[in-house]
């Protein structure tokens, strides 16, 4: 999703349900996260528009170990993160973290590079994903609503194949 596609997601969600919070990346979500009613950026980098955007910055920048708030989210939102998890237990820390923040029946949103992505980014190993292998690392617990691939075209002229996968926490 692009950062448009995400604030019209958020204002359809904030329209049905009134109060909606979010965690996102920060920068490319911050005209989302100006928009709910409580903004959670992951800025490990501590970006001045992330910062004054949010209502909360975490400046932690291993989500496996930080910590949230039990049930507290409506959206979980992961447009990069979840593919440099190359380590199992990693990728198992991150699902617990989303299954203890986000509300049952809430919004998981997570974008990693598709099988036919790149197997390096930055220099670091990523691990790649079909819509049903990365449904598969959340489990049961998270029904797939929708799955989509993106080309993203990279601002160094390169091509990025990636995965959408959008889940609902158990129930409705």
């Amino acid at each position: 999703m692009l950062p448009e596609d995400t604030l019209v997601v958020m204002t359809e969600l904030i329209r049905r349900h009134g109060q909606v919070d979010m965690v996102g990346d920060g920068i490319n979500d911050a005209p989302a996260l100006s928009k709910v009613s409580i903004g959670f950026a992951m800025v490990a980098a501590g970006t001045d528009t992330a910062i004054e955007t949010a209502d909360v910055a975490l400046m932690d920048d291993d989500i496996t170990r930080a910590e949230f708030p039990e049930h507290c989210f409506d959206i979980w939102h992961d447009r990069a993160v979840f593919h440099f998890l190359t380590d199992p237990a990693d990728r198992h820390a991150y699902v617990e973290r989303v299954m203890h923040a986000v509300r049952l029946g809430g919004h998981v949103i997570v974008a990693t590079f598709a099988t036919d992505g790149p197997e390096k980014c930055s220099g670091l190993p990523v691990m790649r994903y079909q819509p049903e292998s990365l449904h598969a690392e959340f489990g049961d617990a998270f029904m797939l609503v929708t799955h989509e691939n993106k080309l993203h075209h990279t601002p160094f002229g390169t091509d990025q194949q990636f995965v959408y996968c959008y889940c609902r926490k158990g129930g409705s």
